[in-house]
């Protein structure tokens, strides 16, 4: 996500995104609309859950970070840690996306 983006239209720009490539897609919680952060809980069928949050590496750049284990977690670790950050930060955004094999994995690279 650039500085310059507000949040609200970065997250309305992704779900519609993963919604035109038939990708079940959720916005869980609204933040705010200018500069909130964002989690995305992946829902990998059959394997469980991954958090991932927008974390700036050290030049400033975002990028994602799985934030509930390495592994695919319970959906009520993925509710708990979620419950936790939004109770830290009201400005918070939670999306939820469905991926199936095979689907693209967002935590990959840089938040574009």
């Amino acid at each position: 996500m650039s500085a310059a983006l507000p949040t609200g239209l970065w997250v309305q720009a992704h779900v519609a995104r993963w919604s035109s490539q038939g990708t079940p897609v959720v916005v869980v919680r609204r933040g705010d609309p200018h500069r909130g952060v964002v989690l995305v809980k992946q829902h990998l069928l059959g394997q469980g859950f991954r958090v991932a949050a927008q974390v700036r590496d050290l030049d400033g750049g975002l990028n994602w970070q799985t934030v509930v284990g390495k592994e695919p977690a319970a959906e009520a670790d993925a509710d708990t840690y979620i419950a936790r950050q939004t109770g830290y930060d009201p400005d918070l955004w939670v999306i939820e996306v469905e991926l199936r094999s095979g689907d693209e994995d967002i935590f990959t690279g840089p938040v574009t």
